[in-house]
């Protein structure tokens, strides 16, 4: 098996420079008190979007109100600094009436590959518990209301005091190799014609990881794969994923797809990808995923600035 797996670089939406500091979610007085701290910063979230701006070197970055001007909302508490800064997001309808001069609305997927390791880090946690609150208002066991607790990290019954916490969704994503060293891509039956990915699914229920890229590749394009090697994961809040990166191996490169959910499935070798690339045959996931950050890792290189998606 190749050593890609163990040098594969950190993927987009996998940095971070703040501490969650965990330790302060269950105390109200400590969580109540940051918040008035001068030094405290809010970031603003609606769905999956804030406010980003450039600053005096171009660089984009989100922007970080302090607590004192941010509007009411579900607060979530997002972790601390080395220099003592303390970190919450506010979860608001509509970005619009908060945009100020040089400040414009975009979300994770067009920014998070510009953004720095401590915003996209922030950026990342916001948008994963806005996400699950806002479609978890009333308790699953007695349909009460609930309300947001430990810093936004749990929602409790007001009723039946039921406690619940921000699911996660588990999901692999893999590349897989046969003995020739080409990659294979799959284009899904939803997308349009070009776009190109390597495959993917969610963990069943009572299923290992190496079961699921198994499975998964056998059910989509009908091949076995012999060996299975995790390589990194990546968080992909579009609501609630974890996608889990395998590189995988075959030694029998027959192709069947399920003609449900992949179109198409072809073998790649690199000079062949490239080329597909550059005629505008096949377009790649953006540096914003995983598997962007696979299939280069695989190449060797990064690939030919084409249209992505």
């Amino acid at each position: 098996m190749r050593t890609a797996a163990a040098e594969m670089p950190e993927s987009a939406l996998s940095r971070a420079a703040v501490d969650r500091a965990g330790e302060h979610r269950t105390d109200e007085t400590w969580l109540s008190a940051a918040w008035l701290r001068e030094s405290t910063r809010a970031v603003l979230v609606a769905q999956d979007r804030t406010l980003v701006a450039a600053d005096g070197t171009g660089q984009v970055g989100i922007v970080l109100l302090p607590a004192s001007s941010a509007p009411d909302g579900m607060r979530y508490f997002l972790g601390s600094d080395t220099a003592g800064v303390d970190y919450f997001a506010v979860s608001v309808p509509d970005l619009q009436p908060y945009r100020t001069p040089g400040a414009r609305e975009s979300g994770l997927r067009e920014i998070g590959t510009l953004l720095t390791a401590r915003d996209v880090g922030l950026l990342v946690h916001a948008v994963a518990l806005d996400a699950w609150h806002r479609t978890h208002p009333f308790c699953p066991r007695c349909a009460n209301p609930t309300e947001v607790a430990f810093g936004g990290h749990m929602r409790r019954c007001l009723s039946c005091r039921t406690e619940h916490f921000p699911r996660t969704d588990p999901a692999v994503i893999m590349l897989v190799t046969d003995t020739e060293d080409r990659c294979l891509l799959a284009r899904n039956t939803a997308w349009e014609v070009g776009r190109w990915s390597v495959l993917a699914g969610f963990v069943d229920p009572g299923e290992s990881l190496e079961q699921a890229v198994r499975r998964e590749v056998l059910e989509e394009v009908g091949v076995r794969a012999d060996s299975v090697e995790y390589t990194g994961s990546q968080a992909w809040p579009f609501p609630a994923s974890l996608m889990l990166g395998f590189f995988a191996r075959t030694t029998n490169p027959g192709i069947t797809v399920d003609g449900k959910e992949i179109a198409q499935a072809r073998w790649f070798s690199r000079a062949q990808l490239r080329e597909a690339m550059v005629e505008g045959v096949v377009a790649l996931p953006s540096g914003v995923s995983i598997a962007r950050t696979m299939i280069e890792r695989w190449y060797g290189e990064p690939l030919p600035e084409t249209p992505s998606w």
